[in-house]
C-alpha cells in the first residue's frame, strides 16, 4: 500500500537548483528522484456518491494529453455513464494548464474521489506548442501524472513505479535537454467494491520513447505488483500502453510482446474495442500516423461491450487519444 496526502509535498527551491545542476546520469537521477518526497505519496481527494460499484460497471481510459479541458473531459465521461476513469498526462500546477489540479476539477464535475501519482516533476514549460497556452514563466508545482476517479471510495491503494533509471532525464536515453524532468512510468493501483465483491483497477502509461522490449519489462513489473497488491481478486488494467512506439518501420502494434506475456498470466485483451486511438490535437498538430496505444487487459472479469468514443468536442479535439470504455462483470 501507499501512503495518501491531501496535498503532494512542494519541491524546494534548492532541490530544483540540484536537479538543474546535476550530471544528467542514472545515478543522479536516482538518487534527485529519492529526494522528491512527491514521487513517494499518492495524493487524494474529491468525494464518493455511492458506496458500491454497480454490476455491469462501466470503465473509461484516457489520456487527456494535459487535460486542457476539464469541464467538457468530464461532460464526455459524464455522457458515457461511467463509474471508474482512469486518466493519464494529467496536470497539477502547470503552466501550459494555469497552474490548476485537472484531476480534482474533473472530479469535482463528475462527483467522484480521485488519487493522483506524479509520473514526471518537470521544470520546463513543455514543448513549444505547449508553451503558446502559458501565461506564466514557471510551474507552481509542475506535477504531471496518472489518476483513478471512482464513483466509490478506496479501500486501498498503490503506487507502482515501473522504472527509476531517468529515461526522460539522463542523455544516455536520449533525454530531450529542453524538457528537463525527474521521475518516470508508473501506474496506480485501487482495490473498490462492487456488489459482487472487491476488484483492483489499474490506471497506467508505459514508455513512449522506446521499444516492445522495454515496454514488456514495465508491464511484467505491473503484473508482478497486481499480484503482490491483490493477488486474489479480479484486476484490469486501463491506459496508454504506446503500443507499436519507436517500432519502424511499420509501428505495428501486433508486434508488442506484452500481449502474450499478459494472456500467460491469466489476463485478456477482450474489453478493447477495435480501431485506432489517436488523432491530431491542439498540442499534437500534425502526428506522423494514427496509432492504437489504448487498451483494457482483464483478469477474472468478462467485458459485456466496448467501444472507443472521440475525444472531438464540436470542432475541438480535447485530446490526441479518443477515450476508451468497457462494461464488464466480475466473473
Amino acid at each position: 500500500m501507499t501512503e495518501t496526502m491531501y496535498e503532494l509535498p512542494l519541491v524546494s527551491a534548492d532541490l530544483r537548483a540540484k536537479i538543474l545542476a546535476a550530471p544528467r546520469t542514472t545515478d543522479a537521477h536516482r538518487d534527485l528522484f529519492e529526494q522528491t518526497d512527491a514521487m513517494h505519496f499518492a495524493q487524494a481527494g474529491g468525494k464518493a456518491t455511492e458506496e458500491v460499484l454497480p454490476s455491469p460497471l462501466t470503465i473509461a481510459a484516457w489520456n487527456v494529453e494535459r487535460c486542457l479541458f476539464p469541464k467538457e473531459t468530464a461532460d464526455k465521461l459524464r455522457a458515457e455513464g461511467v463509474d471508474i476513469v482512469l486518466l493519464s498526462e494529467v496536470d497539477h500546477g502547470m503552466a501550459r494548464t494555469g497552474q490548476r489540479h485537472m484531476t480534482e476539477e474533473v472530479a469535482a464535475h463528475l462527483g467522484m474521489a480521485y488519487i493522483y501519482g506524479v509520473e514526471f516533476f518537470e521544470l520546463g514549460l513543455g514543448s513549444p506548442t505547449e508553451r503558446e497556452f502559458c501565461e506564466d514563466t514557471e510551474n507552481a508545482r509542475g506535477w504531471h501524472g496518472n489518476a483513478i476517479l471512482s464513483a466509490v471510495p478506496f479501500n486501498r491503494v498503490a503506487l507502482v513505479r515501473l522504472d527509476d533509471h531517468g529515461h526522460w532525464f539522463s542523455t544516455e536515453f536520449g533525454a530531450d535537454p529542453g524538457q528537463p524532468r525527474i521521475g518516470g512510468r508508473m501506474a496506480l493501483l485501487a482495490e473498490v467494491e462492487t456488489e459482487h465483491g472487491p476488484i483492483c483497477i489499474v490506471s497506467t502509461h508505459l514508455e513512449s520513447n522506446s521499444n516492445e522490449a522495454h515496454r514488456a519489462a514495465q508491464f511484467n513489473i505491473l503484473m508482478d505488483a497486481i499480484d503482490d497488491f491483490a493477488p486474489d481478486l479480479p484486476a484490469v488494467i486501463g491506459g496508454d500502453l504506446n503500443t507499436g512506439n519507436h517500432m519502424p518501420p511499420d509501428f505495428k502494434w501486433q508486434s508488442e510482446s506484452l500481449f502474450e506475456n499478459a494472456r500467460d498470466r491469466g489476463y485478456h485483451w477482450d474489453g478493447t474495442a477495435e480501431g485506432m486511438t489517436t488523432r491530431p490535437s491542439l498540442i499534437t498538430r500534425h502526428p506522423d500516423r494514427t496509432m492504437k496505444l489504448d487498451w483494457f487487459a482483464c483478469r477474472s472479469l468478462t467485458a459485456q461491450s466496448s467501444r472507443i468514443v472521440s475525444s472531438m468536442n464540436g470542432e475541438v479535439p480535447l485530446s490526441d487519444h479518443d477515450l476508451i470504455v468497457m462494461e464488464c462483470v466480475r466473473e
